[in-house]
């Protein structure tokens, strides 16, 4: 039920109780760039980005935190919040190897720079995050060049041991995004901010490798970073989203029904993210879901049904395999009775066709000889 109208670059926008100016701008279609904002989690107002010039205020405000108010009048693209917005990136890109500056115009040392960023990354290529950095994506839209501030000095090293995930502390902007993923929207309480000042960084327990810590890795935090200070190990550098296609599926693991997203590149997953607006898991996903799709390329899997001959196993049709499953079921309930069958439905089955394997049993065998594995 609306509580007022507010109006956002002149136009006036029905809101309800509770709604942050944010809020009410992305539901009428108007752009606020953010960074430190995650959808779902509290709203921290840290990176100030998305600050927003209100009539009668004195200062800037932060869209994400400042609630809609009845009569209040809004900019969001006036001189004052571009000039904020792009000192801010400014800032931003001098907090370490953020080499996604958009020219050199008061760099000359630009080429040095980024030779130095990838001898850092220990790759000949340019940033693992390219094309899919939202710092690097608002540097272009306002236009930000590096070098009006000197480049902070890189404190931590980078964090390799992880076997899923890579930590760049070289490129983390401390925005809290993978401290909200984790803490708010997964609940694993595995990250948070640590020392203060100059040395502040995302720590891991008391500041250990996520691998020592009681990191899951769900890779949460991974599609929460809005630059390049996590990423995937086994995508780092092989996936360029401008090579790759987005294929929409579900994920194959339990029968909860998680949608993913495939990134495909030369027919092979490269990468998968999670639907943020699809149901159920609204973006959430398990390390199975996440990491776990390398075995589909496994040279081990079975391609064809096999029937044991003696010690040795031949290959077979799936209509031979299957009338030999069939006959040996009904020669089973004919001399021992159905409740000498027993099934199991794999965990990794859709609901749908767990429900079917127990009407199998139920309806066709006779017999309530029927569980779920809980253990992929």
């Amino acid at each position: 039920m609306a509580q007022g109208t507010i109006t956002i670059n002149g136009s006036p926008f029905p809101f309800e109780s509770g709604q942050t100016i944010l809020q009410v701008a992305e539901d009428n279609d108007i752009s606020i760039p953010t960074l430190c904002y995650l959808k779902g989690a509290s709203p921290t107002g840290a990176c100030r980005i998305c600050v927003v010039e209100v009539k009668g205020y004195r200062t800037l405000v932060t869209s994400c935190s400042t609630p809609a108010a009845n009569g209040m009048e809004v900019l969001t693209e006036s001189p004052k919040v571009v000039a904020s917005r792009r000192e801010t990136l400014e800032l931003l890109l001098a907090s370490g190897n953020h080499n996604c500056s958009i020219g050199s115009g008061r760099e000359g040392d630009w080429s040095d720079f980024q030779m130095q960023a990838a001898a850092s990354d220990q790759f000949d290529e340019l940033c693992p995050a390219w094309g899919d950095c939202r710092l690097q994506d608002l540097a272009y839209q306002y236009q930000v060049e590096g070098g009006k501030y000197p480049r902070t000095e890189n404190r931590y090293p980078m964090e390799m041991i992880n076997p899923l995930i890579v930590r760049d502390f070289s490129r983390c902007i401390l925005c809290g995004r993978c401290v909200q993923a984790c803490n708010e929207v997964q609940v694993n309480r595995a990250i948070n901010f640590g020392y203060r000042g100059a040395e502040a960084k995302i720590v891991a327990g008391t500041d250990v490798a996520l691998k020592d810590s009681k990191c899951v890795f769900c890779g949460e935090c991974v599609q929460a970073c809005p630059t390049g200070a996590l990423t995937e190990k086994k995508a780092r550098f092989s996936w360029r989203p401008w090579k790759t296609e987005k294929i929409r599926t579900t994920c194959p693991y339990c029968g909860v029904g998680c949608q993913l997203w495939l990134h495909v590149q030369d027919g092979r997953i490269v990468k998968v993210t999670g639907v943020e607006d699809g149901s159920p898991n609204k973006g959430r996903l398990c390390v199975k879901g996440r990491f776990g799709y390398d075995f589909i390329y496994s040279e081990e899997r079975l391609k064809t049904p096999l029937i044991r001959e003696g010690e040795t196993f031949r290959e077979a049709s799936w209509d031979e395999a299957l009338d030999l499953v069939a006959a040996k079921f009904k020669q089973i309930i004919e001399e021992s009775g159905p409740d000498a069958l027993a099934g199991v439905s794999c965990a990794r089955s859709i609901n749908e066709d767990s429900y079917q394997m127990q009407k199998l049993f139920r309806a066709v065998f006779k017999t309530n000889n029927i569980d779920h594995c809980a253990r992929t």
